[in-house]
This record gives C-alpha cells, sequence and structure tokens, in this order.
C-alpha cells in the first residue's frame, strides 16, 4: 500500500487527480446529478409517494395558461429589476461619496456594511416590527398608519426597501475596491477643466467603472431573480400571491403541495430566464463598458 501511495505522488498526474477528486465528486453528487434529475422530473407528474409518470410538456403548457403563475412571473421581474436598478444606482453614488474622504467614512463604510453580514432571519424580524401597522417605527415616526406587509399595494415595494437596504454595503464595496484603483489624476485634470463634482461623476467616475458597474448589474440581477429567504420570512408570498416569486413558487409546489414536477418546471423557466437575462447583458456590454474588447 505505501508503494502504491508513493508511486501515486511520485506521479504528479495522478497526484493532481487525487486533491481535485473530493471537490469533483461533490460537484457531481450535488449539483450536476440533481440538475439533471430535476430535468427529467420536469416533464413528470410526482407527489414523492405514488410511482412517477411521464407528462411530457404539460407541466410547462399549464404553467404559461396559470393567471396565478402568470403574477408571480411578473412579481419575479418587478422586484429583479426594482433591487436591480436601486441596488447599483444607490451604492454607486454612496462610493463616489465616501471615496472623496469626507469626515467620518470609515464609519460609515461599516455602518453600510453591517447589514449584509447580518442573518436575514434577524432582518427579517427586525424589519417586520419596523413595518408592522400598530406598533411600528415608520408608523410612528410619520403619523401614518399603513398595513406595509398585509397590503397588496405596499407589500411589494416594503419587500424591495428590504433587500435594497441588505445590497447597498455589499455593493459599496466593490464599487469602492474599483474606485481606489483609478488614479487621482484624472479627478484632478477633470477639475482643471472646469468640471463640478456632477460632471465629474458622469464623465469621468461612471466610464471609469463601467466593468465593476456591468459585473454588479449582473450578479445584483441574479441574485434577485433567486430571492427566498426575505420572502419565507416576512410575507410568504402574500397577500394574495403579491409578493410571491419564482423560487417561493418552487418552494411551495415541491414542499407544501407535493407537485415536484411543476416545482421542477418552474426552476427551469426561472434558469431560462436568467441565462437569456445574462446573455443579452453579454451581447451588449460593449455598449454600455468603456472600452470594451473582445
Amino acid at each position: 500500500m505505501n508503494k502504491l501511495f508513493n508511486k501515486l505522488f511520485d506521479n504528479q498526474n495522478y497526484a493532481g487527480v487525487i486533491f481535485i477528486l473530493p471537490a469533483v465528486l461533490g460537484t457531481l453528487i450535488f449539483i450536476i446529478i440533481p440538475v439533471i434529475c430535476s430535468f427529467g422530473l420536469s416533464f413528470t407528474k410526482w407527489d414523492l409517494l405514488n410511482p412517477i409518470s411521464f407528462v411530457g410538456l404539460e407541466n410547462y403548457k399549464n404553467l404559461l395558461n396559470d393567471s396565478v403563475f402568470k403574477q408571480i412571473l411578473l412579481n419575479t421581474v418587478v422586484f429583479a429589476v426594482a433591487t436591480s436598478v436601486l441596488g447599483v444606482i444607490i451604492p454607486l453614488v454612496l462610493a463616489a461619496i465616501l471615496n472623496s474622504k469626507i469626515r467620518g467614512s470609515e464609519f460609515f463604510k461599516t455602518a453600510y456594511f453591517l447589514p449584509f453580514i447580518t442573518p436575514m432571519v434577524v432582518i427579517g424580524i427586525v424589519w417586520g416590527w419596523i413595518f408592522d401597522p400598530n406598533i411600528g417605527l415608520l408608523n410612528q415616526f410619520f403619523h401614518i398608519h399603513i398595513n406595509w406587509l398585509y397590503d397588496t399595494r405596499f407589500a411589494m415595494p416594503a419587500l424591495i426597501i428590504v433587500s435594497v437596504w441588505k445590497l447597498i454595503g455589499y455593493n459599496m464595496i466593490i464599487f469602492l475596491s474599483s474606485l481606489s484603483t483609478i488614479s487621482n489624476s484624472l479627478f484632478e485634470a477633470a477639475k482643471i477643466d472646469g468640471a463640478n463634482s456632477f460632471q465629474i461623476f458622469k464623465n469621468v467616475t461612471i466610464p471609469v467603472l463601467s466593468p465593476t458597474i456591468f459585473f454588479v448589474v449582473i450578479i445584483t440581477a441574479i441574485s434577485s431573480f433567486q430571492v427566498f429567504d426575505l420572502i419565507y420570512l416576512m410575507t410568504q408570498g402574500g397577500p394574495f400571491n403579491s409578493t410571491n416569486v419564482l423560487v417561493y413558487s418552487i418552494y411551495q409546489n415541491a414542499f407544501e403541495y407535493f407537485n415536484v414536477g411543476k416545482a421542477s418546471a418552474i426552476a427551469y423557466i426561472l434558469f431560462a430566464i436568467i441565462l437569456v437575462l445574462t446573455l443579452i447583458q453579454w451581447k451588449f456590454r460593449k455598449k454600455i463598458v468603456y472600452n470594451e474588447i473582445d
């Protein structure tokens, strides 16, 4: 056994295979095989108890003709677009302000980043108290009475606020890291040419940061389409499916309604949406990223 072990490690190729084998097996068992199996299940009907029956494209047809699913799809798009836009613009502006070395910038960096590393369970509980219609801080502060999480008009905006609030710190740190690599001579040259702060931000900061902005937009959009924990903790898709999204619908169909085939079909519709969105963004990167080349 020792001779075999030594022989394997004498050959760098075999040694490399042994070292990467745990990662390959983990990827195969926990990612590749489940992906293949769930794709197959999307063409079946299965309730986890009875035998699996093949139904072809019936799950997909039923979903596309289902008014509830269309509402869920619209909710997902609205949530993802709003979170992506606000979750990029606000951190970008904050990063530009903090990069100007204002007093207390280190404190603000820490304060903005804390929500990102705070567990979502804690965030859900705290913001649930803030949005409470009777004793909530928001209603008390503005002297209003809005059923934030129980009104179809306000539940989705409330969730978008929480999601953006949690994302601000992470995206801001990414922008700050990129800003730190920009030479101050660019900003000084713009000031010499008579540019004001807004013109410098528009004509210098944004073009130079465009590759980072493009990256942040993609990862924010993908994570927004995959939101689950925030919905589960705060609204459970209610009221009247006004905050239900695709990933939460997958959970409901698989583990509440025991319709595994339908849940798998929704998962692959979500995969197709994210894939198409990412390909479109990548296709138009030359128009939105400064000095982009193949």
